[in-house]
């Protein structure tokens, strides 16, 4: 029993043996006393249940929905967050965190050139006081890990990399899984045979998405070419606009790329206007209403899922350097030109039409196919990958084994075309 009701039955004990004995020698009418000790004890339970109330401790909240200390965190992008790209959808990710977390805060610093990130990351630790630094572009690699050495008490993801420490981690959401529809769709409707891809950088990653769309075409059309060119830049719509007006005029009337703005489409969106159709793809984002006469399909990357987990596992204290690589299994990698339609109604007919033969479905139109091999690659690598062989590149030497297919390592640092991507690498 709490103090608080000991010392109220005490009271009450009190007052009623004073009113006994202040009935000294009275004859007593016991059935009038018997009501007014009930209705004295009827008050000290009302009493009782008041100063309980005023009393009550607190409740504490279970352990698992403790409020912990703050957690911030910083993200440094290559480009503008609005080149509705790659810098975009890593903020819509980041946003989708913050708003999912109220124990997170972030911050961010856009349009940072590769040769400036380090400067960059001492910002954001030391004057923005950050706990963990997220670098969005696979030149900021080596920076990443030499500010994990200075800062050893601070955690660092960086995306699209392969070097890792004891606090500093690497992911990445990729995209060649969609590349390779997409080419399908590609090789599908060329009328000319001639597809091209405009290239940012020549790495790994822009390397693996182009051989990707080339191995699709090569399905849907045995005979069609890719040809890349390169613009040396991740956001630079002039210069992705010049690429592409440069293939078409080669006899392109498809085109593909990795640079961070919708240029190419609007290229290609231009000249269909004009009575010359040229298919495009968008990239990264929903990019269809900058070409919805041209855009037939495309990727769209969802970092919102991953950055859950990465700032769960820290928050959870479960967190680890170990590489995060999700693809479409994960719902991280996604088909479209649009957040509505997997394939652009105006051309699903002709789509349709086209019909491919396949080892494991016989004749099968392009668009089912796509839509087939898409529910197998939600399933899992193991049930489809596109880098199954046999895979020769473009020298002839075969790269990938008949039955095989290719790991991750493999994929993560492939440099070399495929066989139907005219031209080399630049070196």
């Amino acid at each position: 029993m709490k103090k608080s009701h000991i010392a109220l039955h005490l009271s009450v004990f009190f007052l009623f043996s004073f009113f006994l004995i202040s009935c000294d020698n009275a004859q007593l009418d016991t059935s009038k006393l018997e009501q007014q000790v009930t209705a004295l004890s009827q008050k000290v339970d009302e009493l009782s249940k008041r100063v309980d109330a005023l009393t009550k401790e607190p409740a504490v909240a279970p352990a698992t929905e403790a409020v912990g200390k703050k957690m911030k965190a910083g993200f440094i992008y290559v480009g503008p967050v609005g080149d509705y790209g790659w810098s975009h959808a890593h903020d819509l990710g980041r946003k989708f965190v913050e708003k999912k977390f109220p124990w997170l805060e972030t911050v961010y610093v856009e349009a940072v050139p590769e040769s400036d990130s380090s400067r960059m990351i001492d910002r954001l630790v030391q004057e923005q006081k950050c706990d963990v630094v997220l670098t969005t572009s696979f030149g900021y690699m080596e920076d990443t890990v030499a500010a994990g050495t200075r800062y050893p008490d601070k955690l660092f993801m960086h995306c699209s990399g392969f070097k890792r420490s004891a606090n500093v981690g690497t992911y990445f959401g990729d995209l060649y899984q969609m590349y390779y529809l997409n080419g399908i769709m590609a090789g599908a409707l060329s009328k000319t045979s001639k597809i091209g891809y405009v290239g940012a950088f020549p790495i790994p990653e822009v390397v693996r998405h182009i051989n990707a769309f080339a191995l699709g075409v090569k399905v849907s059309n045995p005979a069609a070419k890719v040809n890349v060119k390169w613009i040396y830049a991740w956001y630079g719509p002039d210069k992705a606009k010049e690429a592409a007006e440069a293939l078409i005029a080669e006899g392109c009337d498809t085109l593909a790329f990795t640079e961070d703005t919708p240029a190419v489409i609007e290229v290609g969106q231009r000249h269909t206007e004009k009575g010359n159709q040229i298919y495009t793809f968008s990239h990264y984002s929903p990019m269809q209403n900058y070409g919805v006469d041209s855009v037939v399909s495309g990727q769209i990357m969802d970092w919102g899922g991953i950055y859950a987990k990465i700032f769960e596992d820290i928050n959870n204290k479960t967190w680890t350097n170990e590489d995060i690589w999700w693809l479409a299994k994960e719902k991280a990698a996604i088909l479209g030109g649009s957040e509505t339609d997997f394939v652009n109604p105006k051309f699903v007919p002709a789509l349709k039409e086209a019909m491919v033969e396949t080892a494991d479905f016989g004749k099968i139109s392009a668009y089912d196919l796509v839509m087939k091999r898409y529910e197998q690659m939600q399933q899992g690598v193991d049930v489809f990958d596109p880098f199954t062989g046999p895979i020769s590149d473009n020298q002839g030497k075969e790269m990938i084994p008949a039955g095989a297919k290719a790991s991750k390592e493999d994929l993560l640092s492939i440099m070399y075309y495929v066989d139907n991507v005219e031209g080399t690498i630049p070196k």
